[in-house]
């Protein structure tokens, strides 16, 4: 959300925010949590996101990816459409886990959940993304404006 803020104050251009969570309630409710279905969820965030770019604006995907082939079909269908910027939010879990708001590390730990990425499902971390942050002791904010600073390197900002 800061990135996001952040952009829509430097660029012209418009800002779309793909929260993972929200999209697959809207998009992908009758999907569940298997490979296959975490595969679809993730290639349909990226179709919407390459429709956007395709008409010149700004996706920022907040979606957990835990697949590599994936982020690579979604990095192939967006990047040729203006350009693609992986970040990797390299949290540690027990940090993600003491921020879980919703009780989620908690109820997978429990075997409450089943398939939670990180506990009994893999994440598999990207192996070469044009960013990384762990977010263990940035505010949202600084950690925005690290991107920012990569993204007008890149010369996707002016």
């Amino acid at each position: 959300n800061a990135l996001t803020v952040k952009l829509m104050e430097l660029d012209s251009r418009q800002v779309t925010f793909l929260d993972g969570d929200i999209v697959r309630q809207n998009l992908s409710s009758e999907l569940g949590f298997s490979k296959k279905h975490r595969d679809l969820n993730i290639l349909r965030i990226g179709y919407v996101a390459s429709e956007i770019t395709r008409n010149g604006g700004i996706a920022i995907c907040a979606a957990i990816a835990p697949y590599a082939a994936a982020r690579r079909s979604v990095r192939d269908l967006i990047a040729p459409l203006g350009g693609f910027v992986e970040i990797y939010v390299a949290t540690p879990i027990e940090v993600c886990e003491g921020r879980d708001r919703k009780g989620l590390y908690a109820k997978a730990r429990a075997g409450l959940i089943k398939g939670f990425t990180g506990i009994d499902d893999p994440y598999e971390d990207p192996v070469d993304p044009e960013m990384k942050i762990d977010a263990t002791d940035l505010t949202p904010d600084l950690a925005a404006r690290r991107i920012l600073i990569k993204l007008e390197k890149m010369g996707f900002i002016h």
